[in-house]
């Protein structure tokens, strides 16, 4: 039996809290070691209770979480820091990853893919019977646009973010958007610049060249990060970088084909 991950939630907003409480409380594998409202209160649970993980929000009283993850970066023994904001500018995202945030997440938080972000840091498998069980879904706004089935749009955000390519990265919607194509028409692969960019460009209001430059700047972020190779972190993967960074189309070809062969992560 896997030993039980222990978390602490940093939120100031009850109803959140509550919330994250009662569903990742009601695993076997995860506990809950305390719940705090403010960014003071956290930096003293987390000395005294020692999680495996904090959830921590941004905004909070007192000290907020940027504040609380400068305090705890030199830390010996820090838990895994997952932030959640309803901030989603660069600036602040990237500030978070800077002073030692594990992830970032934007609100409206997918409870699931949350669970399995949790569980991944500690070799658990998050996919097992029990949420195969649990048939209410908690999506992130737009997960699961035009109809695709959330199951998929959680993978390949799971996916994405494995390799460095976070939803605050320029180019991360298109670059999921033109994977969520693929998957569904390969045939797309051989027209890339005239109709997959194109039909990208028309969902998001945008230009065709746009959309290129934003995924180009998506993978070039996680390729300097040297983050891109995370990937082979994951079942079904064994990529070879030694040719060098893929190109927009190479990597869009690499994440559907697994989707298509009907590997599943």
């Amino acid at each position: 039996m896997n030993r039980q991950i222990k978390v602490v939630i940093a939120d100031d907003n009850e109803d959140i809290s509550n919330l994250l409480r009662e569903y990742l409380g009601s695993d076997p594998d995860i506990e809950i070691t305390g719940v705090v409202r403010n960014g003071l209160e956290t930096l003293n649970v987390v000395k005294e209770k020692k999680p495996d993980v904090l959830l921590l929000d941004i905004i909070m009283p007192q000290l907020d979480g940027l504040g609380v993850l400068e305090a705890l970066k030199n830390m010996p023994d820090k838990p895994i820091i997952i932030v959640y904001s309803a901030i989603s500018h660069d600036k602040v995202t990237n500030t978070a990853i800077t002073l030692g945030a594990d992830y970032y997440m934007v609100k409206d938080i997918d409870m699931k893919l949350l669970k399995k972000r949790i569980k991944s840091y500690f070799g658990q498998d998050a996919a097992d019977h029990r949420d195969e069980e649990t048939k209410e879904d908690h999506p992130v706004s737009g997960s699961a646009e035009g109809g695709k089935k959330p199951d998929l749009a959680t993978e390949l955000s799971n996916i994405l973010q494995e390799s460095g390519i976070l939803p605050h990265i320029k180019g991360y919607q298109y670059l999921r958007e033109a994977i969520l194509e693929v998957i569904e028409d390969v045939e797309l692969l051989s027209a890339v610049t005239k109709e997959l960019y194109p039909n990208i460009a028309v969902k998001f209001n945008t230009t065709s060249s746009r959309v290129e430059r934003a995924i180009r700047h998506s993978i070039e972020v996680a390729w300097n990060r040297g983050q891109l190779q995370n990937i082979n972190n994951l079942p079904g993967f064994n990529v070879n970088f030694d040719k060098g960074k893929p190109t927009n189309s190479e990597f869009i070809a690499l994440i559907s084909d697994k989707f298509r062969l009907g590997i599943s992560v």
